[in-house]
């Protein structure tokens, strides 16, 4: 199904004013309000909200009957879609108060766009060029309102700049990416880090266990961890053990919204049985970013070109590349030093 985002033909450049204002709003996610500067744009087939703006803020989503991809005004699929999910948000612009329903989208310069839909329901009184909203129609005076029914818009500018304060505060950058940690066990260790600059925080065994040659063994941690959002955990292995003892680490993923213990399946690759004792560090927990992407089905990819080529063959490729290209001649080296 088709879903026309007509009169923006790139979202990078708006080359009209008169026919969007941004206007500051409230949005009310699930744990918390959101104050934020979104755009009102005629242009807009839909109402949108940016896919990451709704995971970092715990806007709920939910699934949308039917996947809808995003076409430019001349044909082309737009970047933005396709569109998987919508959003229900109690949203506040100014004393006007409504349940918007967004289409999620991603979204490359805005966090929320209201285009017609929203337009055609409210029924708005809008003064482009003045940049004044003002609701006045029986819906928004008898549902909608709780004070003056007018708006006033911000200039575009310091309304983005804005939105980039909110986005790299300081109050979110440094306290949002500390790993929460529950011990299990009053002797379990938290993770440290061996040094200032550390990629890993050392993960501690809370039991001694023999891990056997050519054999692997799950040791406990006895803690639980939450890590940072849009983070998952990694274990992985210490670079010590590896090299002198050939001990490696399997199974290392920790989904974000994993709160059992920590346990760390320890395998050995040598020929003689490995100890581990109790307190030793046995691995390294590392945070990465992660991109929360949804699945969805097409009938045909992209021609690329290794294509279907399997394991190896990109090495096989450059390879054969190499030997097709010929020799440079004399007369060619020649001119070059000419």
């Amino acid at each position: 199904m088709r879903n026309l985002y007509a009169a923006l033909n790139n979202m990078e450049a708006l080359n009209n004013e008169n026919d969007h204002i941004m206007v500051t709003i409230r949005l009310h996610g699930t744990t918390r309000q959101i104050t934020i500067n979104e755009m009102i744009d005629s242009g807009a087939t839909k109402d949108f909200i940016d896919k990451g703006f709704c995971s970092k803020y715990n806007i709920r989503t939910t699934q949308a009957r039917t996947i809808r991809e995003v076409y430019l005004a001349d044909g082309r699929p737009s970047a933005m879609g396709p569109i998987t999910h919508t959003a229900k948000v109690p949203m506040d612009i100014g004393s006007h108060r409504e349940l918007a329903i967004f289409q999620v989208a991603k979204l490359p310069n805005h966090e929320v766009i209201l285009g017609m839909p929203w337009l055609t329901q409210h029924s708005s009184r809008i003064d482009w060029g003045q940049g004044k909203i003002t609701f006045e129609s029986e819906r928004c005076t008898t549902w909608c309102l709780k004070e003056s029914p007018t708006v006033y818009a911000i200039p575009e500018d310091e309304a983005r700049e804005e939105n980039l304060k909110v986005e790299f505060g300081v109050a979110q950058s440094k306290k949002d990416q500390r790993v929460k940690v529950k011990k299990l066990d009053p002797q379990a260790k938290i993770p440290t880090r061996g040094s200032a600059q550390a990629a890993g925080h050392d993960l501690y065994a809370n039991e001694s266990k023999t891990i056997p040659a050519q054999g692997q063994e799950v040791v406990r941690t006895t803690i639980s961890i939450t890590p940072p959002r849009g983070t998952y955990g990694r274990i992985a292995p210490r670079s010590g053990m590896a090299v002198k003892h050939q001990i490696a680490v399997n199974a290392g993923v920790i989904d974000s919204d994993y709160t059992g213990e920590i346990k760390v399946v320890i395998a050995n690759m040598g020929n003689q049985d490995y100890q581990v004792k109790n307190g030793d560090r046995i691995a390294q927990l590392i945070t990465e970013k992660i991109v929360e992407s949804d699945c969805y089905k097409v009938r045909t990819l992209k021609n690329t070109n290794t294509g279907q080529q399997g394991f190896g063959s990109t090495g096989t490729s450059k390879a054969r590349s190499a030997r097709s290209v010929p020799e440079p001649s004399e007369s060619f080296n020649e001119d070059r030093t000419r």
